[in-house]
C-alpha cells in the first residue's frame, strides 16, 4: 500500500515532467516576466489553472467509470510507462530549442495561460497518458477524493515555477539558455523513464 507521502513524491517527480517542460507556455512566461514580472506570472498561473482544474475532474470521472475493467491498473500502468519513456524523449530534444508567442493587452497573460494550456498538444497529451495514469491511482487509493488530492500536490508546482520564471526574468536572469537549467531537465527526462521502469514492474509483482 502507497502512502500518502509516498504518492505525493511521486506525482510531484513526475509532475516535474510537464510544469517544467520548455514551450510555448514558457516562452510567454519569460516575454511577459521581463515587463510584469511575478504579478504577470500569476496571471499566467491563473489562466492554466481554468484548463487545467476542469480537464483534472473530466479525467478522474472518466477513470471512476472504467475501474471496474478488469485488468484496467495493468493497462493503465502499461500505457503509463509507454507514455514516459516517449515523453522523457520529447523532453530532452524541446529543451533546446527556444519557442516564442506573446499576446498583448491587458488580459494578455491570463489570456495567455488559458490558449497557451488548451491549444498546447504536449499538456493535453501528457494529462491523457501520463497524468490519467497519477489520476487512476489516486482514485484506487483515495477513492473520488482523490482527485482533489492529485491535483493539489500538482498544481502549486505550476504556480511555484510560473510565478518564478517571471520573476527571474523581470531581474534580467537567462533561463532557458541556462545551461544548468538544460541539465536539470535533462536529468528529470531520466527520472521519468526511471517510473516508467517502475510501472511495469509493478504489472510484473
Amino acid at each position: 500500500m502507497v502512502t500518502l507521502v509516498e504518492f505525493a513524491i511521486i506525482v510531484i517527480t513526475i509532475s516535474l515532467s510537464g510544469v517544467m517542460s520548455p514551450g510555448p507556455l514558457f516562452a510567454a512566461n519569460v516575454a511577459y516576466g521581463l515587463k510584469g514580472g511575478i504579478k504577470t506570472g500569476l496571471k499566467m498561473a491563473y489562466g492554466h489553472t481554468v484548463v487545467e482544474l476542469p480537464l483534472v475532474v473530466l479525467l478522474g470521472i472518466g477513470a471512476i467509470s472504467l475501474t471496474t475493467i478488469p485488468q484496467f491498473r495493468e493497462i493503465t500502468s502499461i500505457l503509463g510507462a509507454l507514455s514516459l519513456f516517449v515523453f522523457a524523449g520529447i523532453q530532452i530534444k524541446s529543451t533546446i530549442k527556444k519557442p516564442s508567442t506573446i499576446f498583448e493587452g491587458k488580459h494578455g497573460p491570463f489570456l495567455a495561460g488559458i490558449i497557451l494550456s488548451g491549444l498546447n498538444p504536449f499538456f493535453l497529451i501528457w494529462w491523457f497518458t501520463i497524468g490519467f495514469k497519477l489520476i487512476t491511482d489516486a482514485i484506487i487509493l483515495y477513492s473520488f477524493i482523490g482527485i482533489g488530492i492529485m491535483f493539489a500536490f500538482h498544481i502549486w508546482m505550476d504556480y511555484v515555477w510560473i510565478c518564478s520564471v517571471a520573476f527571474l526574468s523581470s531581474k534580467g536572469k537567462k533561463i532557458i539558455s541556462n545551461k544548468k537549467y538544460s541539465i536539470f531537465m535533462i536529468a528529470i527526462s531520466g527520472v521519468l523513464v526511471y517510473f516508467g521502469i517502475v510501472f511495469l514492474l509493478q504489472i510484473i509483482h
